[in-house]
């Protein structure tokens, strides 16, 4: 059956009324992962910044709006989204256009996650047509303008199996003026997580750190007067690690797993504590291993097929199967299973907003 596209909400939430079968959301098709065999409904002609209050740091988008038209509505007003949106077309081998829409339901955030949040921690508001058809609206334009349910911070992450996004706001910050990142090299895992971890106990702001192939990478960000300062300060505190010097900006690569694009391999990622990082690593045996969120954050390259789960045993952590062949999907599972009492608890949401069962059916177990 040929894909549904509609070009207004209105005629969004008759679609989901009138579905008989499955519906699978897409956006720009570039950074959906799992399994989901439904008739795809996209919503790429919902789109265009409805808003943008530079003063107010506020900007509203309809959901199949192009991240990278944000991105330049923003830019011409010296401003950006502040959790730094992953392009993940080269991890997962696909062409297309990232949408906002997309953005808010895998709640995909990049580096800066660390110190400044993540996706729905800047996301004022929503819209979207439930399972039913029915048109929802939570949330507003400032940050103090909720009450009742938060559905807000429901949807981001949702992956689509509760609702059809349609229209987000958010909060939005002025660009930084200057940037600077200092790298050490020789520390292995261990070395690396102790070093990040004592950067970002510093009152020197870091919103950046990662580690990868020997190198250990920290970010400072503001006025450049205070950047200066601030990152001598923090490489005579960081000594004890090694030697730490200026490099040109790694956080794109970073940002986009850039070293894991291409290859057969299996690519997942898993969040926990950041002083667990090594002993996964001792673990997985994988083939190569990224660690950013100063550890918190591991992407793994391992060999297809595998189960990495099994792998690390009782280990405390989530791993999110995100590349791999689709036989490897269906039968390992995308997402770390839920305890009995959450997999109680989303049946009960999912029954809430989709009583049917059709929208991104099989995405989320």
């Amino acid at each position: 059956m040929k894909a549904m596209k509609p070009d207004s909400e209105t005629e969004l939430a008759r679609m989901v009324t009138e579905a008989d079968g499955s519906l699978g959301i897409t956006g720009g098709g570039t950074r959906a992962i799992g399994v989901c065999d439904a008739v795809a409904l996209s919503i790429a002609g919902l789109s265009g910044v409805t808003l943008h209050e530079p003063g107010s740091l506020t900007l509203v988008a309809q959901a199949g709006t192009p991240v990278a038209e944000i991105e330049a509505a923003l830019a011409a007003e010296g401003q950006r989204l502040a959790f730094e949106v992953p392009d993940m077309r080269g991890l997962l081998g696909r062409e297309g256009v990232s949408t906002i829409g997309g953005v808010v339901a895998a709640n995909a955030s990049g580096p800066r996650r660390v110190q400044g949040g993540a996706c729905r921690d800047f996301l004022l508001g929503v819209r979207f047509v439930d399972g039913m058809g029915r048109i929802v609206s939570n949330g507003g334009r400032v940050m103090k303008n909720v009450t009742g349910y938060d559905l807000v911070k429901l949807m981001a992450g949702s992956h689509g199996t509760l609702g059809v996004l349609t229209e987000v706001s958010f909060k939005v910050l002025p660009v930084p003026e200057t940037t600077v990142t200092l790298a050490c090299s020789g520390l292995d895992a261990a070395g690396a997580v102790a070093a990040m971890s004592a950067a970002l106990g510093t009152p020197y702001d870091v919103n950046g750190a990662a580690f990868h192939d020997g190198t250990t990478w920290l970010r400072i960000e503001g006025f450049a007067p205070s950047v200066a300062y601030r990152s001598a300060v923090l490489a005579k505190d960081l000594a004890r690690f090694g030697a730490w010097f200026e490099v040109s900006d790694p956080w794109a690569g970073i940002r986009d797993v850039a070293a894991f694009q291409g290859g057969a391999s299996d690519v997942w990622r898993v969040s926990l504590k950041p002083s667990d990082a090594p002993g996964l690593l001792d673990k997985a045996n994988a083939e190569d291993a990224l660690l950013d969120w100063g550890g918190g954050l591991v992407w793994l390259r391992t060999k297809p097929g595998g189960d990495l789960r099994v792998a690390l045993g009782d280990l405390q952590g989530h791993a999110t199967l995100v590349r791999a062949a689709g036989d490897t999907h269906k039968a390992l599972g995308t997402f770390q299973p839920e305890p009995a009492p959450l997999v109680a608890l989303t049946r009960g949401l999912r029954a809430k907003f989709d009583p049917r069962g059709i929208l991104n059916p099989g995405r989320m177990g």
